[in-house]
């Protein structure tokens, strides 16, 4: 049965401690490893009568990413660092010392050759699976916000094709780079999802949280939020940018109308049918984004601000982490 985005339903859900930052999946399963802020990776099947995680202990802070590769997992943290772990034992393969600053996000390559990073040290690092190695690393930021704040290298993404990479930071600049060469290949602008405050505050927010390309690597989606009102509390809409982005071409604009927060993950449907968008605030959304008529196919409250969320391989089950909870929501009947 297709994946009907107007029968979304939650089929799941696991309140858990603290807040889960990043989550990956076990293939053709229920099973998932979530990333917490204690610092700990729990593995459980979601869908069990009643789930009982083990734990994978090793990081010291926020675990802000996770990859599935074969039989192993490697995660990052805001303490700096990348591990490798084997997926059945859960001890420790390799650790190394990734950045200098908070890792925000961890994304594979689609052969699952290699990994790459993105940090608050504005810089993101290409690292070999098999060995560790640092392959390449790319400069294309600035460190410091027009407003002489310290700069956020928010977030990554790669196309299914494996030939480009996406990078987006804190005041709405993007650059696409070539990931065979590391060569700069175009940048992009969403300023609104950068704010100054220059009075309550006095401080930089916003910034773009996610990116995900097309199926076919030709358009580039971009998520954040608008213009923030109120610094404390995300008062905004959650927005995303869609860009041509070989043509520097913006080609489609959802500026919200409902739901508040940061857009945190993005996903396209691999037929393009749509766009697949959830985050939060002090509350979540997921959101459906229908490219073809440019506007929102479908969109519903999240039980808790979500912060990562992964999909099944007939795109019908959508597995989400975020604050205090786990949920599953499906689009069949």
């Amino acid at each position: 049965m297709a994946a009907d985005p107007h029968k979304l339903k939650i089929s799941k859900q696991i309140n858990r401690p603290g807040i889960l930052m990043s989550i990956a999946r076990l293939p053709d399963s229920h099973r998932l490893f979530v990333g917490s802020s204690d610092g700990k990776i729990y593995d459980l099947d979601i869908m069990a009568e009643k789930p009982e995680p083990r734990e994978f202990v090793g990081h010291e802070s926020y675990v802000t990413g996770l990859v599935h590769l074969e039989s192993q997992l490697v995660s990052a943290a805001y303490d700096r660092r990348l591990i490798w772990w084997d997926r059945e034992s859960g001890k420790q393969v390799r650790t190394i010392e990734a950045h200098q600053r908070w890792i925000r996000q961890l994304i594979t390559t689609p052969d699952q050759q290699q990994v790459i990073t993105v940090a608050d040290d504005m810089v993101c690092r290409i690292w070999d699976v098999k060995t560790g190695k640092l392959v390449r690393e790319l400069r294309g930021h600035q460190e410091e916000t027009p407003h002489h704040f310290p700069s956020m290298l928010y977030a990554c993404a790669v196309s299914s094709d494996g030939k480009y990479l996406a990078t987006g930071d804190r005041v709405g600049h993007v650059v696409v780079w070539d990931l065979a060469t590391g060569k700069e290949l175009t940048t992009l602008e969403t300023p609104i999802m950068y704010t100054w405050d220059p009075k309550a505050r006095i401080h930089s927010i916003g910034g773009i949280r996610s990116l995900a390309f097309s199926a076919d690597s030709t358009r580039l989606a971009v998520g954040g939020t608008g213009k923030i009102n109120n610094i404390d509390h995300l008062e905004a809409l959650a927005r995303v940018e869609v860009f041509d982005w070989q043509k520097q071409e913006r080609t489609h604009e959802f500026k919200g109308n409902e739901h508040k927060g940061l857009v945190e993950h993005l996903v396209f449907h691999p037929e393009n049918q749509w766009l697949l968008a959830a985050g939060g605030d002090h509350n979540g959304f997921i959101k459906f984004l229908d490219l073809e008529k440019k506007n929102v196919l479908k969109q519903a409250k999240a039980p808790m601000h979500v912060h990562e969320f992964t999909v099944n391989e007939t795109y019908d089950t959508i597995y989400a982490a975020g604050h205090g909870k786990l949920v599953a929501w499906t689009l069949t009947d």
